[in-house]
């Protein structure tokens, strides 16, 4: 059933019908996409023309059935979706034969559009203000045996078919007019539009007052558009469609905005003038969207696990009071820089493992877990405290890390049960790090390829190049996927068996996983992080973080 029966108690053609057989005159308005049938609704309007002209016009091509019956019935669906209102096609001559007017009715029906206008003119057609004295029209049996056609093959008593008489465009007389609208009456049309290019409305309203309310009719007064709407009331018409006043506004705009935005080459002068961004999300349901996902989405939620534990032996008296993850970087404690950059990629489910001064820790969001033993332990004693935090799709990362945001990003769009940060182009160090050895090197020209970690070596150097090192891992391991998981806590498990578990890192754990037989996913990157450990490495945050918000800056 339409779900929009349960809304007005009625099919859509049912309360097209009741509009053609109403005692009172009734509008419609053009749409010929899915966000303009909304505006349509929105503004009122209680039902939908979709236009020839205008659906022809937004695929870019003429109105002479160079859009297929198919592509438009495509285009009828997503208006349909958009908007609760009967919609009534401009079927042009029906796109053929008797034939192909039942299956049109068939498929029109099945996408809930609540009738079809038909014109008695011969396939292909022109329109009607494109040399309307030249057209032929059709034979008046041939276009009766449609009409009948039409009404045999619906299945929806209330499905409407409009019979559209040309006589008067093709430069024919009032009386060929009145006996062809006869005609198709007899025949079972449920209303007749007629149709005039002059300005002045006096041949449709003779022809109102000649046809004495045989049965519904239907004008559109594109060209006598200066008639005043008392009129059509007076003459007994019951359905004015305004048939392509929707896409003739648009137009006008968008060559506008065109012309300005190419000779200006800035945003500035139309940004204030054009519908916002938002607007067009509310015209596209996005709201509608977000409550749905709430209840249906069975997407797990990702997690992220903070290891936060250490003071930061390098810092000296600047931690005195505080751990380094609640040192002030550019404004804000580097803990509250790492939280926001998980918000921002969707990871709301945040935990951290405290230690050093864990009364400190005040960032808003994530669940504080605490190490006591955090001064004579290492990261993997800290991350068996968090194992209950762990989700089916959980980062583990250092605490004291910066990155820029599209290393998290790519990092969550990785298809493997185990992935980790890999940063070929530190290859050599000053200090101490995680290198990584690789099954295949990053040379720049691997992006795609599939690359496994096959060790992770902690190593302190002058920069004298380990043999063999890919790069070196940031910190940052994802867990994807409840196998994966389960094989983590399966391979901890033997781990804290070892009687020096209480030293080991997070390496430990990813050489243990390798081991073990698990795939590990590497993701390079070329720089665009850092990690806090001493003074320099906090100096060089306060420039990251300054250049990160000058590159936003610029984009924005």
């Amino acid at each position: 059933m339409d779900m929009k029966v349960k809304q007005y108690g009625m099919t859509r053609a049912a309360r097209l019908r009741t509009m053609l057989n109403s005692p009172q005159l009734e509008f419609i308005m053009e749409a010929h996409n899915g966000v303009s049938a909304r505006i349509v609704e929105e503004a009122g309007f209680s039902g939908i023309w979709a236009s020839g002209l205008a659906m022809s016009a937004q695929f870019g091509v003429r109105d002479n059935n160079e859009a297929s019956w198919t592509q438009v019935v495509d285009m009828l669906e997503f208006m349909t979706d958009a908007s609760s209102l009967p919609i009534l096609l401009d079927g042009d001559t029906g796109y053929g034969n008797f034939n192909n007017l039942r299956r049109l009715v068939q498929k029109l029906e099945q996408r809930g559009i609540a009738g079809v206008c038909i014109e008695d003119k011969l396939f292909p057609k022109t329109n009607s203000f494109i040399d309307g004295e030249r057209q032929e029209l059709a034979d008046i049996e041939e276009f009766s045996g449609k009409i009948k056609a039409g009404k045999d093959t619906q299945r929806d008593d209330d499905f409407v078919i409009v019979a559209r008489v040309e006589a008067l465009i093709a430069g024919w007389s009032m009386s060929e007019a009145l006996k062809r609208a006869e005609a198709y009456r007899r025949a079972g049309a449920d209303a007749i539009l007629i149709h005039s290019k002059r300005s002045k409305p006096d041949e449709i309203l003779e022809f109102a007052r000649e046809w004495d309310n045989r049965c519904p009719l239907v004008i559109v007064p594109t060209k006598y558009y200066s008639t005043p709407t008392e009129v059509f009331r007076s003459a007994n018409i019951s359905l004015v469609i305004w048939a392509n006043h929707m896409i003739r506004s648009a137009v006008p705009a968008m060559q506008a905005a065109a012309r300005e935005v190419f000779a200006a080459q800035t945003l500035i002068g139309i940004e204030d003038r054009i519908a916002s961004v938002n607007e067009i999300f509310r015209l596209q349901g996005a709201d509608e969207y977000s409550q749905a996902e709430k209840l249906y989405a069975t997407r797990p939620v990702a997690h992220a696990i903070v290891l936060a534990a250490s003071r930061g032996d390098n810092l000296d008296e600047v931690t005195r009071d505080r751990p380094k993850v609640m040192l002030p970087v550019g404004g804000q404690p580097l803990l509250r820089r790492l939280v926001d950059a998980f918000r921002k990629q969707g990871v709301t489910e945040l935990t951290v493992v405290a230690g050093y001064k864990a009364d400190t820790i005040d960032v808003p969001g994530p669940k504080v877990v605490v190490n006591p033993a955090y001064a004579s332990t290492g990261e993997l004693s800290s991350l068996a405290c968090a194992l209950d935090a762990f989700g089916e799709d959980t980062i583990v990362t250092y605490g004291d890390l910066l990155f820029r945001r599209y290393i998290l990003r790519d990092l969550l769009e990785a298809d493997a049960p185990f992935t980790i940060v890999v940063d070929s182009s530190q290859r050599t160090l000053s200090g101490c790090g995680d290198l990584a050895y690789t099954d295949l090197p990053d040379d720049r020209s691997v992006f795609g390829h599939d690359v496994a970690l096959t060790e992770v070596r902690s190593w302190c150097g002058n920069g004298e190049p380990p043999q063999g090192a890919a790069g070196r891992w940031i910190g940052m391991l994802r867990v994807n996927g409840a196998g994966a998981r389960s094989q983590l806590n399966a391979v901890l498990a033997q781990l804290q068996e070892r009687a020096d578990f209480a030293q080991l890192g997070v390496p430990d754990l990813l050489n243990a996983l390798v081991q073990a037989g698990q795939r590990v996913k590497v993701l390079y990157v070329h720089g665009h992080w850092l990690d806090v450990n001493d003074h320099e490495g906090l100096h060089r945050a306060g420039d990251f973080v300054h250049a990160e918000l000058s590159f936003g800056a610029a984009r924005a």
